[in-house]
This record gives C-alpha cells, sequence and structure tokens, in this order.
C-alpha cells in the first residue's frame, strides 16, 4: 500500500469501467491526469526528504563506525602503554558508539527500504501518467470521428435522405397529370369549335330555308 497517494474518486481499477460509461471520456481522464500530477508532485517532494533524511542518517551511522574505530584502536594502543584505566574508557565510549552505530543503521536500513518503495511507487505513478494520457489521444480522436460521423449523418439526411425512385416516380405523376389537364383543354377547345361550327351550319341552313321560303311566296305573288 502506497504510503504517500491520496484517496482518489478515480483509481486505475475503475477508470477503465467508468471510460466506456461515460458521456465525455476525455473530461474523466482529464480529472485523473490531474489527480495523478498532484500525487506525483507529492512523491517526489517525499523522495527528497527521505532522501535528505537517509544522508543524515548515514553521516550519524558513518560517524558512529568511525569512533567506534577509533575507540578500540585508542584501548589497544592504552593497554600496550599498561594504561588499563585509559583503555577502559575508551572502551566504554566504544560501547556507547556501537550502540549508536546499531540504532542508527536500523534507521538507515528502514528508510532505504522506505525510499525504495517509495521511488518504486513514483516510477509506477509516472507510467500510470504516461499510460492514461496514451488513452487520452485514442479517447479524443475517438471522440473526433464520432463527432465526424454525426455531422457526416446529419449531412447525408439533409441531402440523401428522400427516396431517389420514389421521387422521380412522384414527379413522373406530377407530369402526367400536367399532361392530361393539357390534353383535356384541348379537348375542351376542340368540342367547343366543333359546337360553333355545328352551330354555323345550322343558321346558315335555316337562313337558307327561310331563303327559299321568301323566293316562293315572291313568285307565288307575281302569278296573281
Amino acid at each position: 500500500m502506497s504510503v504517500f497517494r491520496r484517496v482518489r474518486d478515480i483509481t486505475v481499477a475503475t477508470l477503465n469501467e467508468k471510460l466506456e460509461q461515460s458521456q465525455d471520456p476525455v473530461r474523466l481522464i482529464d480529472q485523473f491526469l490531474a489527480s495523478t500530477r498532484d500525487d506525483i508532485m507529492d512523491a517526489e517532494k517525499l523522495v527528497q526528504q527521505y532522501a535528505s533524511h537517509t544522508r543524515q542518517l548515514k553521516q550519524q551511522v558513518d560517524q558512529a563506525t568511525s569512533m567506534k574505530n577509533k575507540r578500540e584502536e585508542q584501548a589497544l594502543l592504552a593497554l600496550k602503554a599498561g594504561e588499563d584505566h585509559l583503555a577502559k574508557l575508551a572502551l566504554q565510549e566504544k560501547i556507547i558508539y556501537e550502540e549508536k552505530l546499531e540504532q542508527y543503521g536500523g534507521l538507515l536500513e528502514t528508510t532505504r527500504d522506505s525510499l525504495q518503495q517509495l521511488e518504486e511507487q513514483l516510477n509506477e505513478l509516472k507510467m500510470e501518467y504516461q499510460t492514461v494520457y496514451s488513452k487520452r489521444q485514442y479517447y479524443t480522436a475517438r471522440m473526433e470521428t464520432l463527432r465526424l460521423q454525426q455531422r457526416m449523418n446529419q449531412r447525408m439526411e439533409g441531402m440523401g435522405g428522400q427516396d431517389v425512385p420514389k421521387m422521380f416516380g412522384r414527379l413522373e405523376d406530377r407530369i402526367s397529370d400536367w399532361e392530361f389537364e393539357a390534353k383535356s383543354l384541348r379537348d375542351l377547345r376542340k368540342m367547343g369549335q366543333e359546337y360553333v361550327d355545328q352551330a354555323s351550319e345550322t343558321v346558315s341552313s335555316v337562313l337558307e330555308r327561310e331563303l327559299a321560303r321568301l323566293k316562293q311566296k315572291l313568285n307565288n305573288s307575281g302569278k296573281e
């Protein structure tokens, strides 16, 4: 378990599940990336603090080791010189530095382990960031493809939404209607002309009969 990562609303484990359900996956990814950037910055600061603390502990360990070895050499020199009292004093300090070495050595080992874990987790966070950033590019391209397809569909609905055979069929019907109307008008005009011609012939016939009647009447009057 990470010692520095904050509890997030979105984690890598749940991100993939939420992406397919999200109306705006790019926005969801951006939220995750922003959270991950914050974690990376926190981790880098903590790594620096652990690294500084590790160096300080290393200095304490090195100093205790150096002083332990120095007091042991001094105790040997005192023994050689027959100064048992000084040898004991040197050995007493040596024991103190040995305890210090054990204490700081344990702290140094623990801190080094923690620092290693932090560095591994930091690298893991950076890998997660890069992986999800690549996914963002994919989803951005996917959303753009979808947007263009929607625009194409709208365009096609506006241009090619009509049934071409039916459209020409309706046009054919309208032209046929116009032709029928024109033919009907011609027939009516022809019938009208025929009626006029027939009427003219009838009038002429009546006039001829009347003219013949009058001529006959004149003839009859002359004979009298």
